[in-house]
């Protein structure tokens, strides 16, 4: 009863997404969009105007005295924990005693409105002791001062063949930060319940972290709180651990006055008190043979933590994993530090380090090519993984065995399709002939490992009930944030059911059904949910196979479920008919499914293990004009091809790739986070930070999925399409590279342009290649 052997599919097939319609009719609901219930107040957070500072006292009577407000509470109201750290319990939901960054929340106001709240939160009065604020994470650095200890990776001896090396290149760079910028902002709506309960609608990727943040803040236990996640509008990472302040806060307020409290934050709000992704500083050294094949390798990261822990230990350890990007490391010493700085605490985002590692060794690789006076793609190639069972260059520096390495055939598809090689020698001659406007092309792989670090996290529970009607409703841990996990679950159990997709209906995530699952991140979402609601399907296909059989006379094992019909032979019925007939002989029509990623295994301190079941590949080419007087740019035409194995949704897949392409270009062009002098984000809203629009949109885009598929048994050998595609972006800022080097293309030189590439940093790379051109 092969499901995926039936000559019939609901998956790999570009069903639309399921709330498709919804979403541009506006009838998607939202945790704004649920009604209130009669009595519901509104809260806002009051924030520190201080980076760094010991509160001596907090005056709030002109709070209490705003118009609609009716309660104030500060940290000493919580009956239980005032934590929402998710790992180290150094993150207090408001802060007490010290604030470290400015726009910490340090009070709840709850109105009669949103704007009533709002309001009076900015009228409090703060009488401090100012203290030292660190705002730079090198600085930090100098200092010792980090919220983890460091960490460190070595594999050989990197110092011996640094020496021994033929050429040897060293440096420092950076790259930004960047905002999540989800279209809906952190919302929670807390609903108290009888018998000490409570109901928190909340936008978050991880209901059971909140679920558990809000127990542990009310004392009370967990089987009390409910978590409810229909979709969110948007998530990045930027939802995993730090809704958990909002819930928390909401919770609290709608606990102490047993009326519903909904707690929204404006995007200055938002922006202003979440964290990002994190911003990383690089010291680096290479040593290279002629060929520009890495022989040995230095790394020191320092990443902006913000003044706590967060997700920051997690966020290094995979920038640490993923510095090999799709390179093989001889002989590496990689070292990673979480600078505490006294601004947001930051978090997860899209890619989730990985993004941070990769980036440098593809700066590395470019600094050799430009050193050798080669094409980069030929480095690039030099330094790719051995092809599976073809050499010994094939273990990850972590130790992990590459052993589903494509890079070499899809680089070599897309280096065709995308006329690489040909539109690299017209760019040269438009460049020779063009003083101010230059064009850029460069090609950028990757290698990305698809599971959560920590080992346990990678698991999923499903519920499938099956109606007399033949329709089915789905639940299961995973969070829908835009990205389709609805669709693909649902696909997989219509699929495993054989039954049309639109009999199948996937439920709002829910803590009182599917308990302790892991957050929707690490682009697991589809892999471990989509397994867990196979498991729970297959054992009602089973069953009603069996039942078949009995009707029929014939053997269970020939029951086929394909098109609405179940067949054994030359016997058939309608899959809602075998149901009815199902239910009166008292079979049983639902079933709970559960999934745990097998052959994963990480030691944190030795920093070594297989923590990934697979890896997914992928390669851009992306070909940029730079005006050299002004820093403008624009993306003239990108070329993406993506490694989603048997996709279970392509036009779904296509989508993501496209999307994660934009966001990271965002990323590394124009997204830039800046902080002033007082520790404030001055970067707080759309109108000061530039995320691209539609016409930063290349108009010639080609994205296609590689034809390949999982070598793992992963669900129906699809592979993860959430962060890896991000890394595709890589090839715009390269591209930058390439294109501001052709000012001087006899120059054995490092073009220095840090990341994000604005204009102004453009300008500033320029300046310096026609000094070093002058000279």
């Amino acid at each position: 009863m092969n499901s995926s052997a039936i000559n019939w599919a609901e998956v790999g097939v570009s069903h639309p997404h399921e709330s498709a319609r919804l979403h541009v009719c506006g009838q998607a609901s939202y945790t704004d969009d649920i009604p209130e219930l009669h009595g519901t107040l509104h809260a806002a957070l009051g924030l520190s105007p201080y980076a760094h500072a010991r509160l001596l006292e907090l005056n709030l009577e002109a709070v209490r005295a705003a118009p609609g407000v009716v309660a104030v509470f500060t940290a000493s109201d919580f009956p239980g924990d005032n934590q929402c750290g998710p790992i180290l319990k150094d993150d207090p939901i408001l802060a007490q005693d010290v604030v470290e960054y400015l726009g910490q929340p340090v009070f709840i106001v709850v109105a009669n409105s949103h704007q009533q709240a709002r309001h009076a939160a900015r009228l409090a009065q703060f009488k401090v002791d100012a203290l030292p604020a660190v705002l730079d994470p090198r600085a930090a650095h100098a200092a010792g001062s980090y919220v983890l200890p460091p960490m460190a990776l070595r594999r050989g001896d990197a110092e011996q063949a640094l020496l021994q090396a033929k050429h040897r290149i060293q440096g420092q760079w950076q790259v930004g930060g960047q905002e999540q910028f989800y279209l809906e902002g952190q919302i929670a709506y807390a609903i108290p319940k009888e018998a000490q309960g409570m109901h928190v609608y909340c936008s978050t990727q991880h209901p059971s972290e909140m679920q558990h943040v809000v127990a542990h803040a009310l004392h009370i236990p967990s089987h009390s709180v409910q978590v409810e996640c229909r979709r969110m509008g948007g998530g990045f990472g930027g939802k995993e651990s730090q809704s958990a302040l909002w819930a928390g806060a909401a919770a609290l307020s709608a606990w102490l006055l047993q009326r519903p409290v909904k707690l929204r934050a404006d995007r200055d709000d938002d922006m202003m008190v979440t964290g990002k992704r994190h911003e990383f500083h690089y010291d680096y050294e290479a040593g290279f043979d002629d060929n520009g094949r890495l022989t040995g390798i230095r790394v020191a990261m320092i990443s902006r933590a913000g003044f706590s822990a967060d997700l920051s230990g997690p966020v290094a350890t995979r920038a640490v994993c993923h510095l090999d990007n799709a390179y093989y490391l001889s002989d590496v010493d990689i070292r990673a530090m979480c600078a505490k700085t006294n601004t947001q605490s930051n978090t997860a985002f899209r890619g989730f380090g990985g993004p941070q590692g990769a980036i440098l060794i593809e700066y590395i690789m470019d600094d050799i090519a430009r050193y050798l006076g080669k094409d980069a793609l030929e480095v690039r190639r030099q330094n790719f993984y051995d092809r599976p069972d073809s050499g010994e260059r094939n273990v990850t520096h972590y130790g992990q065995t590459v052993a589903d390495n494509v890079i070499h055939e899809l680089v070599a598809e897309l280096e065709l399709s995308s006329e690489y090689q040909q539109r690299r020698r017209a760019i040269a001659a438009y460049n020779a002939s063009s003083p101010v406007l230059k064009k850029g092309l460069a090609l950028t792989p990757h290698k990305f490992g698809i599971a959560f670090n920590v080992t346990h996290l990678n698991q999923a529970g499903a519920l499938v009930h099956v109606y007399l009607d033949g329709s089915v409703l789905v639940n299961h841990g995973g969070t829908e944030m835009g990205q389709g996990v609805n669709t693909k679950v649902a696909q997989v159990v219509a699929h495993e059911l054989g039954i049309p997709l639109a009999q199948v209906r996937v439920s709002a995530t829910d803590t009182s059904k599917i308990a302790n699952t892991s957050a929707t991140a690490a682009s697991t979402g589809a892999d471990l949910n989509g397994k867990a609601a196979q498991h729970a399907a297959s054992q009602i296909r089973e069953r009603l196979a069996a039942f078949a059989a009995g009707l029929s006379g014939l053997s269970a094992e020939h029951a086929s479920f394909a098109a609405g019909q179940v067949t054994i032979d030359q016997w058939s019925m309608a899959f809602g008919d075998l149901v009815q007939k199902a239910y009166l002989a008292r079979v049983q029509l639902w079933s709970d499914g559960f999934y745990a990623t097998p052959g994963l295994h990480w030691d944190g301190k030795a920093m070594k293990g297989s923590p990934f079941q697979y890896f997914a590949y992928g390669a851009a080419v992306s070909e940029v004009l730079v005006d050299t007087l002004s820093g403008e740019w624009k993306l003239l035409r990108a070329d993406a091809l993506y490694d989603a194995g048997n996709s279970l949704n392509p036009a779904l897949d296509i989508g993501q790739v496209e999307g994660a392409f934009i966001q990271g270009m965002g990323w590394l062009t124009s997204e830039e986070l800046v902080w002033n002098a007082q520790g404030k984000l001055t970067t707080h809203a759309p109108s000061t930070y530039k995320i691209p629009a539609i016409s930063d949109c290349p108009e010639d885009f080609r994205v296609k999925l590689f034809n390949q598929a999982n070598r793992a048994d992963s669900i129906h050998r699809s592979k993860a399409v959430g962060e890896p595609p991000l890394l595709l972006a890589f090839s715009v800022f390269f591209a930058l590279r390439d294109a501001i080097a052709s000012l001087n293309p006899e120059a054995k030189i490092s073009v220095a342009l840090t990341a994000p590439a604005t204009p102004e940093a453009i300008l500033r790379a320029v300046q310096a290649i026609n000094s070093q051109k002058a000279s």
